[in-house]
């Protein structure tokens, strides 16, 4: 044979040699710049191991028929032996899958061309030993065969391969029980790869079905999670360890975890990190949604759900496994009163199944919601769903780490501030950040030249794509308003309230470490108390834009309903959605119509009396519901020996340690009304007075209002603001107004200026809603 082997190569050079004589070329000049085509293989050549290449490329790279070389292809490779083509043609390639790395499983796509430079000549040894991991195509198989049968069939399967580690031999045409080997270790352990002859000893270690090893291949690879490195842990943890050690807690004679129930808003992320944590631990993964359990005939829910059980069992018993219950508030909401309505039995056969797990059972069920109170009591219980893993609102850091993650991949221009985009997102969960950072690339595309190839992302691209982005957590809260950003050059005069509601609102907001340092602490509440039209909701407004932080209005009208508690329930509702995405600010215009006084005769259970009751609960911290944020309090002091952190990192953490609590922001024009209980330190703690604007305060708002004016030569702003004494700030803007609009009347529509006399025309009909009663009352309610 190795003669007759010779003589054909012989032939083969010579032919080669007379090839070259006629082309003028020397062997192996210009074969590194070939690029070879990937044909089909030939049906002779199926289960040979053989690749096959033109005889010039052969000798050029040193290859002898038969020699063993490794082929890079795509993401893989493949490990083959070196044949000459039967028809002597240079510029192809064809080779045979038999011992190939996971990537090329799924086949190799065509068209495809391979350079010469990925073929490389191997040393392959005869190896005494390997240790191989199997994948059979049924569980049966598995449980039936005896443990020497398995080895046997192997080493018949791989005798005379070429094999190297980490690498797959698929088996599945040989028509047995076997699907795919895997080669793990091979010995002698320097080598790169060798051959497997009767002598080389077979060690098998795990033996895998089918089934399971297609979802490992699905989940092996690592998903990106962002912001939830405390979540993850903790559901990582319950996991593991009665998915990877059962036997540990059976020697201390504890029962094995058998539900773990994830709580939080829509979008947070839930799903992701199941999936996430599932591949982490090398679990396989059975989703149940509610659509597929429920059936239209009477009992067809309960089979299916058994269906799920069953088959989450028979894979628990290849290896670990998670049964995901996804929405499980759908499926077993609480039970009422008639015990024979479907989800009353749906509720039944769940928690029968639950409870039928049994100790020895290696998966565990997950579920998750983002309603948990209208989830069945019975399921809510040690034995079942053993811990709630709560997934809140990202934090500051932690949507801060969501948008590094997604922005990643993004062409971003050095302009973009991550940590501002952080600050101006609050509220917004993983979904929502995902939806910015994708519209940002839409702008960036729409606003760019359209043959350009390359679309960098602007911080004015994220800037104009936080206007069409809403947190979906906060979308059917009540007291959302969606009002015009404001700023404090907008509102003209007030100085000093400016600087008070700063040093309430902004100031802790902004710099916390300045607070910390000396001992502060932000106030709980604001009451901003004046006459009418004193640009009182404006002041919050310019507040709740220059914070960067969550805005909610609340007023009588979304309070009160004519059922008996609803008002209660949905104030305490408005408040629970505020600190969810915190830091916010709650306000309350008009409190006085939401809010009474105990002492002007009501009825103690009275609508007024009970909301009031609520507030001072909330506002004192009773009944706050830890399920209702993600991240705990850290230490802000950083050890020795780490690296010192920027500037930035450092105020981030302290924002985010320190603005957990809602602010509360009242405004009235009777703080008499108001009851004294509320009035108190700790609750509305800082009580400014919002003063009619004086001489210079009207000046300015008189600029202000008629900054887009044309106004002619012979109008005097000063002379304006010493006649509109007790003129409120939206008497001024009215004032403006009606002045323009004369000179629409007493001219044309063509008018390009507006001139003093209809100014002089507007005060004699436009008179001031302030009077001197008015003030008199306000400064002596300063005074007291």
């Amino acid at each position: 044979m190795p003669a007759t082997c010779f003589c054909l190569f012989g032939s083969l050079s010579s032919r080669i040699s007379c090839a070259e004589l006629d082309l003028g070329l020397p062997v192996g000049k210009g074969m590194e710049n070939m690029s070879l085509q990937v044909l089909p293989l030939d049906p002779v050549d199926q289960g040979t191991q053989r690749c096959r290449l033109g005889p010039r490329l052969m000798e050029s790279l040193g290859l002898n028929i038969g020699t063993p070389v490794h082929i890079s292809v795509l993401d893989g490779d493949c490990l083959c032996t070196a044949w000459p083509r039967s028809d002597l043609a240079e510029g192809f390639l064809q080779f045979d899958t038999k011992c190939i790395t996971e990537d090329l499983i799924g086949g190799i796509p065509r068209p495809l061309a391979v350079s010469p430079s990925h073929i490389k000549k191997i040393v392959c040894p005869k190896l005494k030993g390997i240790r191989v991991d199997v994948i059979v195509r049924h569980m049966e198989f598995k449980k039936c065969s005896p443990p020497s049968l398995l080895p046997e069939l192997v080493k018949d399967l791989l005798r005379g391969l070429y094999v190297s580690p980490d690498h797959v031999v698929p088996v599945a045409s040989l028509e047995t029980p076997v699907e795919l080997i895997e080669v793990r270790h091979i010995h002698p352990c320097g080598s790169e790869a060798g051959l497997i002859t009767a002598k080389t000893s077979i060690e098998v270690g795990e033996v895998k079905t089918l089934s399971q090893h297609k979802t490992q291949l699905q989940h092996s690879s690592k998903i990106p999670l962002g912001g939830m490195d405390a979540v993850c842990d903790s559901l990582t943890e319950i996991l593991k360890l009665p998915l990877l050690y059962p036997r540990s807690l059976h020697r201390l004679g504890l029962s094995c975890p058998r539900g773990v129930l994830l709580i939080g808003p829509p979008g947070v992320g839930k799903t992701l990190l199941v999936r996430s944590v599932a591949a982490a631990v090398g679990a396989s993964l059975v989703t149940i949604n509610g659509p597929v359990i429920l059936g239209s005939r009477p009992g067809e829910s309960e089979e299916n759900l058994r269906k799920m059980f069953r088959r989450a069992k028979d894979m628990s018993e290849e290896g670990p496994c998670v049964l995901f219950v996804d929405e499980i508030d759908s499926l077993c909401p609480k039970r009422a009163g008639s015990s024979s309505a479907p989800e009353n039995r749906l509720v039944a056969q769940l928690l029968t199944l639950m409870d039928g797990i049994g100790s020895e059972g290696r998966f565990i069920v997950v579920g998750a919601t983002n309603q948990p109170d209208t989830l069945d009591p019975a399921l809510r219980r040690p034995g079942r769903f053993d811990r709630e893993i709560v997934i809140g609102v990202p934090t500051l850091l932690q949507r801060k780490s969501i948008l590094d993650m997604l922005s990643s991949k993004m062409s971003l221009s050095s302009d973009v501030d991550m940590n501002a985009l952080a600050e101006m997102t609050t509220g917004c969960v993983g979904a929502d950040l995902t939806a910015l950072c994708r519209e940002a690339a839409l702008q960036a595309i729409l606003h760019s030249s359209q043959d350009s190839g390359c679309h960098v992302i602007s911080m004015e691209n994220f800037l104009q794509a936080l206007k069409k982005i809403q947190p979906s957590c906060l979308r059917s809260s009540i007291g959302l308003t969606d009002f015009k950003h404001i700023t404090w050059d907008q509102i003209g005069g007030l100085e000093e309230v400016k600087l008070k509601l700063k040093q309430s609102i902004e100031w802790p907001l902004k710099f916390p470490e300045a607070f910390l340092r000396l001992g502060l602490t932000r106030p709980k509440g604001v009451l901003l108390y004046g006459p009418p039209g004193c640009a009182k909701t404006c002041l919050v407004r310019a507040a709740a834009a220059s914070s960067h932080c969550s805005f909610l209005s609340v007023s009588g009208a979304d309070l009160f309903s004519p059922y008996v508690g609803d008002s209660e329930k949905a104030l305490a509702q408005v408040f629970r959605q505020a600190r969810a995405c915190a830091p916010s600010i709650l306000f309350l215009d008009e409190i006085d119509s939401v809010l009474g006084t105990r002492a002007d005769g009501r009825a103690p259970h009275s609508v007024h009396s009970r909301v009031l009751s609520v507030i001072l609960n909330e506002l004192d911290g009773v009944g706050l519901r830890v399920v209702e944020r993600r991240g705990v309090g850290r230490k802000i002091c950083q050890p020795e020996g780490f690296p010192e952190e920027h500037e930035e990192d450092r105020q981030l953490k302290y924002q985010e340690v320190c603005n957990k609590d809602v602010m509360v922001v009242a405004a009235t024009n009777r703080p008499d009304t108001l009851d004294d209980a509320l009035l108190r330190p700790g609750r509305l703690d800082k009580i400014i007075y919002v003063p009619p604007p004086d001489l210079e305060a009207r000046l300015a708002i008189l600029k202000i209002c008629t900054e887009k004016m044309p106004l002619a030569s012979d109008v005097s702003l000063n002379e304006l603001a010493e006649r509109t004494h007790l003129f409120s700030g939206a008497d001024l803007e009215n004032l403006c107004k009606e002045a323009a609009l004369l000179t629409l009347q007493e001219e044309s529509m063509d008018a390009s200026s507006i001139k003093r006399e209809y100014f002089l025309k507007s005060l004699q009909s436009v008179t001031p809603s302030l009077s001197p009663e008015q003030v008199e009352f306000y400064e002596n309610l300063l005074k007291r």
